[in-house]
């Protein structure tokens, strides 16, 4: 994979995390998650209109909204509740920067893929990572809160995601699966929207995320994910998670003030090791994409995470 766009990619996947930050504490979750599925939706369908892709129907039409579902809908969902309720973005990019290694073990179990000893190798570290960087937040609140437990269904959705997209989905153009994944959450999220306060504590701030949050995570960042994988492979792209979680968590730090305690750096450099141990492997059997949010995540449809 060329630099520039190695460099791109991750710094557009990191960013997603601080900005989702920003546009929660100035508007209401599940009013952010409309804006972005909806606006999303429109400029990825619109696309996929003028290259006038074929568009699935039927039964493969039905797996792509729940590959959707999962991989965008219950990602978000949880991450953007997690951001709210105090969870430091870097935190949510560490936990779910271990989607490569969690999707390695599912598409084991479901693919048929082999787990070998290097893959096992990295779930563990992956487990350790994870433990790491929620170490501070256990230790305060006593034990597991509801916070971890969001950030954690958010890894678990998008690895199964990124999984029955790859078993159900893997023949519908890239553009008319991100379009229609996107097209499937609005519904969830406005009925949940309606039923929960809207409150905007600043109405510009809320706007300026929003759109960050729209144009370079959602549509911008997804587009160059989907088209890495595409070109480069599954492993390659893989690789970028080993560095996300650390961009991620300067980026935080200087847009945020959020500052990783020592859990969370120990977190990152192991993590980094289990990513780059879990990408090394790949390299050696068969490849199943990753997907990846932004968060992004990491709002990435294609086999991905995670969320910038």
């Amino acid at each position: 994979m060329p630099f520039r766009t190695a460099f791109a990619l991750t710094f557009l996947y990191a960013l997603g995390y601080p900005i989702g930050a920003l546009a929660v504490s100035a508007m209401s979750p599940m009013a952010v998650l409309v804006f972005r599925f909806g606006l999303a939706g429109a400029i990825l369908a619109a696309w996929a209109m003028l290259a006038k892709v074929r568009w699935p129907t039927g039964r493969v039409l039905i797996h792509v909204l729940i590959s959707g579902l999962l991989a965008q809908g219950l990602l978000f969902t949880c991450l953007y509740f997690g951001l709210l309720h105090g969870a430091p973005a870097v935190l949510g990019a560490v936990i779910i920067s271990m989607n490569p290694v969690l999707t390695a073990v599912l598409a084991a179990v479901f693919l048929g893929e082999s787990l070998t000893p290097m893959r096992l190798g990295a779930l563990a570290l992956g487990v350790l990572a994870v433990l790491a960087a929620c170490a501070g937040r256990l230790m305060m609140v006593g034990g597991v809160d509801g916070v971890v437990l969001l950030l954690v269904v958010s890894l678990l959705s998008v690895a199964a995601g990124g999984i029955y997209q790859q078993k159900f989905c893997r023949d519908v153009d890239f553009r008319a699966t991100a379009a229609l994944q996107n097209a499937a959450c609005v519904l969830p999220v406005a009925v949940l929207a309606a039923l929960m306060p809207l409150t905007v504590t600043d109405p510009w701030k809320a706007a300026g995320a929003v759109a960050a949050v729209v144009l370079l995570n959602a549509t911008l960042c997804m587009t160059m994910y989907v088209r890495a994988v595409n070109d480069y492979g599954a492993a390659a792209v893989a690789m970028l998670f080993a560095v996300i979680p650390a961009v991620a968590g300067l980026l935080s730090w200087l847009m945020l003030g959020q500052r990783p305690d020592v859990g969370i750096a120990v977190g990152l450099a192991v993590g980094a090791v289990a990513c780059w141990l879990n990408a090394r492997s790949r390299r050696r059997a068969p490849l199943v994409s990753a997907p990846g949010p932004s968060p992004s995540i990491a709002g990435s449809t294609a086999e991905r995470s995670a969320g910038t």
